[in-house]
């Protein structure tokens, strides 16, 4: 199958770049501690695509980029053929020789253990001690449909510094024309349960309460109804209906004058606007004002000032590496969040300035239809103590 084949040779073009574009990341910023979240672990197609993955994990920990971390843990959900259990999420954690004293927390035996060598787990991780693995309850998806949405908890320590890393991903916008009908959508709502159900899970009282980053694919748009509004506020709504239902299907939005130019078109899975400039012009921060859903959680999550363009959707051309694909508005998807102690520890006075980062990987090539972003920073373990130790971490998204 030809077609087949040439979808597989693209995937593993971007799964080259990506390798590069990380290591490129880790040579430039030199950290420590790396934590490294994916989502959709294995692609869309699992059965056919979960063999990359294997064998790009086993390239990304013989690099020669990595060579100076010879401690990692790889824990990857690949147990595809279980609805009930199935995130397809991956957490991947690499150690610099340099960092003596790292331990891991063991949630069964509730104590923290030495971390030594290297360890790839990838079978029923609900069994193992050293994480936590939770799917979310069935009534938490739309129309109680399984699909591939969860987290995973790991929790650190650096020292005598102790904190929590959750991978996380959110529910999608199914329809751009079921987001346009309200303001917050429909799918707001959703993903705000879904996100309180993990930051209360996190902080129970089964343990002790740590600073926590979590940081995965919330899946946040911008309020659809609000940025349509803004983008085509000088022009008119055409609407076409379906020949078979006389359901609305698709929406255009014309200029009232210059010809009644189409700026823009919208159905289920399109996004067709007319200046994809808007959404590059000064990273397109100036839509930021309609990125809205963190705001709920402003007393339980914090974030860095956001500087890059929106994550997603990017086109999957290999050649089309700053180009987004006219299937949904772009969004900051991919995000990094912390407790109001984590972003202490991030922005402790010894800390530089310059020191932290919070940006995106291979701004300009391709890296799949999610562009990843990381965050570098500083963490000074025994902070206030003569002769602290600074550790620098590195978290990508």
């Amino acid at each position: 199958n030809q077609n087949q084949t040439l979808k597989q040779d693209s995937y593993i073009v971007m799964l080259t770049v990506f390798l590069f574009s990380f290591l490129q990341t880790v040579h430039s910023h030199k950290p420590h501690f790396i934590a490294v979240h994916c989502q959709e672990v294995g692609g869309k197609n699992c059965e056919t695509s979960m063999a990359h993955v294997d064998s790009f994990i086993k390239e990304l920990l013989s690099s020669d980029g990595l060579k100076e971390y010879s401690r990692a843990r790889v824990y990857l959900d690949e147990n595809y053929e279980s609805k009930e259990l199935f995130t397809a999420l991956g957490s991947c954690y690499f150690i610099h020789d340099s960092l003596k004293n790292i331990q891991q927390f063991d949630f069964k035996a509730k104590k923290f253990k030495k971390v030594v060598g290297k360890e790839t787990c990838s079978d029923t991780l609900e069994s193992i001690p050293m994480l936590e693995k939770q799917k979310f309850p069935q009534d938490y998806f739309p129309e109680c449909k399984w699909s591939r949405k969860g987290f995973i908890r790991t929790r650190w320590a650096l020292a005598d510094c102790a904190f929590d890393l959750v991978n996380i991903h959110l529910f999608h916008d199914a329809s751009n024309l079921v987001a346009l009908e309200k303001s917050p959508s429909v799918y707001s709502g959703t993903r705000q349960k879904a996100l309180g159900y993990v930051l209360d899970w996190i902080t129970d009282q089964r343990f002790e309460k740590l600073p926590y980053f979590v940081f995965g694919d919330f899946n946040f748009r911008l309020d659809t109804k609000q940025v349509i509004e803004s983008l085509c506020s000088t022009a008119t709504m055409q609407t076409v209906q379906a020949a078979d239902t006389n359901e609305v299907d698709k929406l255009i939005f014309r200029e009232s004058d210059n010809d009644r130019k189409v700026v823009l078109e919208l159905e289920k899975k399109l996004f067709k606007y007319a200046n994809q400039d808007v959404f590059r012009e000064n990273n397109g921060t100036s839509l930021l004002e309609f990125d809205k859903e963190l705001s709920v959680f402003k007393d339980r999550l914090h974030e860095l000032e956001i500087t890059f363009p929106p994550s997603y959707p990017y086109s999957e051309d290999s050649s089309q590496g700053k180009q987004y694909m006219p299937t949904r508005c772009p969004a900051w998807c991919d995000r990094i969040l912390m407790s109001a102690t984590a972003r202490d520890l991030v922005l402790k006075p010894e800390n530089e300035e310059r020191s932290i980062v919070y940006d995106n990987i291979g701004p300009n090539v391709c890296m799949g239809d999610h562009k990843p972003v990381f965050l570098s920073f500083r963490i000074a373990a025994g902070a206030g103590k003569p002769n602290a130790n600074k550790h620098k971490c590195c978290v990508v998204q």
